[in-house]
């Protein structure tokens, strides 16, 4: 009995540690760099949906990721708080087919609703969405295309990690840790992809506002997200 006793209590503590273990958390350089976290990996503290009520069902929280549930309709997630000049990281990992983003900037415009500037998660091979260049994987959804030849995109069922940089203007979209799009917001090729875009019509310019929210997709297919966190700059 004291045998079998020694065992379950060291099954729960192993249990335990994993647990804890799979949570994301900040090393001594990441907090003297600024890094917050924005997701504890336990709680959906500091989302919402993007009408302000609580993160739905259709999300859902387990070892240390949130993701969106199949067929659950959970709709976006969008954080509580407004970001203007930030270093945002994220790691994220898709099943097959499946459409998804990230976006920055995400606010209410004059015209046109609720928008944001979307980095493109995608799987380039299998979802429907994959016919223009600037749909595909790591793109500036409908505006910009990513850098093909820099691109390293793993699988589905693998994890990828995203950096979106902004500062002032300037805009930078990294995965997995090489940098596959830059542009200047309000510069010429700019302009000219916003005028081809679905986003051609809002008040004010699209993606020209100061600051926002950031937005984590819900698409259909299913995501996980996972160390997402974001300093200022």
């Amino acid at each position: 009995m004291k045998k079998r006793g020694l065992i379950l209590f060291i099954c729960f503590f192993c249990s335990i540690y994993l647990v804890t273990a799979q949570l994301p958390k900040l090393n001594k350089k990441e907090i003297k760099q600024g890094w917050v976290l924005l997701f504890d990996g336990k709680t959906t503290n500091g989302w919402t949906t993007s009408d302000g009520k609580s993160v739905p069902s259709g999300w859902e929280v387990k070892d240390g990721c949130i993701s969106t549930v199949k067929d659950g309709k959970g709709g976006d997630i969008v954080t509580v708080n407004e970001y203007k000049n930030f270093e945002l990281s994220v790691d994220y990992n898709i099943t097959p087919s499946c459409n998804s983003g990230i976006k920055y900037f995400y606010t209410k415009y004059a015209t046109g609703g609720n928008l944001g500037m979307e980095y493109q998660l995608l799987d380039d091979q299998l979802a429907e969405d994959n016919k223009k260049d600037n749909h595909l994987c790591g793109s500036f959804y409908d505006v910009l295309t990513p850098n093909d030849a820099m691109k390293k995109v793993n699988a589905p069922g693998q994890w990828n990690t995203v950096r979106i940089v902004c500062k002032g203007k300037n805009v930078e979209h990294w995965l997995n840790g090489k940098k596959i799009l830059e542009f200047t917001r309000g510069s010429e090729s700019y302009t000219a992809g916003v005028a081809k875009s679905k986003f051609n019509k809002t008040e004010p310019a699209f993606g020209m506002i100061e600051k926002g929210r950031i937005l984590l997709q819900e698409h259909g297919g299913v995501i996980s997200f996972k160390n997402i966190k974001i300093k200022s700059l």
